[in-house]
């Protein structure tokens, strides 16, 4: 089958008043990915997040949902192949996870033996007969996605998924949400300001930094981006960068350090030696990479919070 956008939005716009929340955002998601959504607290993912699901109407653009221009005419029949998660779940805290699961099965038109197997998944079979007011944030996270989960979509939308949870809560949401598209055929859209958490369960990436996609491409793609290079520290730079530059290396100064691309291990030790025959002190070598960190931070601002 020939790989395709399950999500394509055009110039997705959104303001309120004065404010661009979402501006022109062009958004691909491939069919079959964990696609990690990416950027700081406000940057327009939730409010973009909605606006597919017809949450917020945009103020401009066009969104496409499984090759369909998304219409109010067609709108409920697209979002039926949808399940989402926004913000916190919603439940019925007297009653049992599996009857708050019956009851959406229900509403949905789904076969009871989903609500069996979305337990299964999320690894609350054992506490289906418990009131949902004794579940514990995890587990409410957790009947939150089995909700979601329930008619087997083809897209699955979460905005910040892993909220609240303590370490293990979000390493057990990772998992489930890391095998979601081989085992079920679903492809995910996850919503994080945590890099650490994309970088863990997602293989397609998009940025975005005050309502503007600023990357969008596979992680594989993000992490080529991480660039090594050979920091030097010396008591002569001006002679150094001239000797560098007469050998055809590139360099560049850093407070202190200059730094040049990787180079081989018997490039590194002719420069000492050339260094040495300059009568010039070599203070401190040292391997430095720039981090996926480090990346995020230029994409998306150093000034924002994290």
């Amino acid at each position: 089958m020939v790989s395709r956008n399950l999500i394509e939005t055009d110039n997705l716009t959104k303001q309120y008043g004065k404010i661009r929340c979402v501006n022109a955002l062009h958004m691909r998601v491939p069919q079959g990915t964990v696609y990690g959504f990416l950027g700081p607290n406000g940057a327009g993912k939730s409010t973009t997040l909605k606006m597919i699901l017809g949450l917020a109407r945009p103020t401009a653009g066009s969104i496409t949902l499984f090759g369909i221009p998304v219409k109010d005419k067609n709108r409920i029949r697209l979002l039926a192949d949808t399940g989402s998660l926004i913000e916190s779940p919603s439940y019925y805290g007297h009653l049992t996870g599996e009857e708050n699961l019956h009851i959406l099965r229900t509403l949905k038109g789904c076969p009871k033996k989903d609500v069996d197997e979305v337990l299964r998944i999320v690894r609350l079979s054992e506490a289906r007969k418990k009131k949902v007011s004794h579940y514990s944030l995890g587990m409410k996270q957790r009947l939150g996605l089995a909700s979601a989960l329930l008619g087997f979509p083809k897209l699955l939308i979460l905005d910040e998924p892993t909220n609240g949870l303590d370490p293990a809560g979000i390493q057990e949401m990772r998992e489930l949400i890391r095998t979601l598209p081989s085992d079920y055929g679903i492809t995910v859209v996850v919503s994080s300001h945590l890099l650490s958490e994309i970088d863990q369960m997602a293989d397609h990436v998009g940025i975005i930094r005050k309502g503007e996609l600023v990357y969008q491409d596979t992680l594989e793609a993000l992490h080529s981006h991480a660039r090594q290079q050979i920091a030097l520290r010396t008591g002569q730079p001006a002679s150094v960068i001239s000797l560098l530059r007469r050998e055809g290396i590139e360099v560049e100064k850093e407070e202190d350090y200059l730094l040049i691309p990787m180079l081989e291990d018997a490039q590194i030790a002719r420069l000492c030696r050339l260094l040495l025959e300059q009568n010039i002190a070599l203070y401190r070598i040292e391997k430095r990479e720039k981090s996926l960190e480090d990346i995020f931070l230029s994409l998306t601002g150093k000034e924002s919070s994290l």
